[in-house]
């Protein structure tokens, strides 16, 4: 019973430290924003029969 409780206790602090990173990550961080822009060739307008 020892091993399992061992076990069990490894697998939850690694949970929980990913569940903490991803906290921190979503808290902390925050995106750039920037326009972007992209050139589509005229042939992509033109109708397809």
């Amino acid at each position: 019973m020892p091993t399992l409780f061992r076990f069990l206790a490894t697998v939850g602090i690694i949970i929980g430290v990913v569940y903490g990173s991803m906290v921190a990550l979503a808290v902390l961080v925050q995106p750039e924003t920037r326009e972007i822009t992209v050139t589509i060739p005229p042939d992509r307008f033109a109708k397809q029969r």
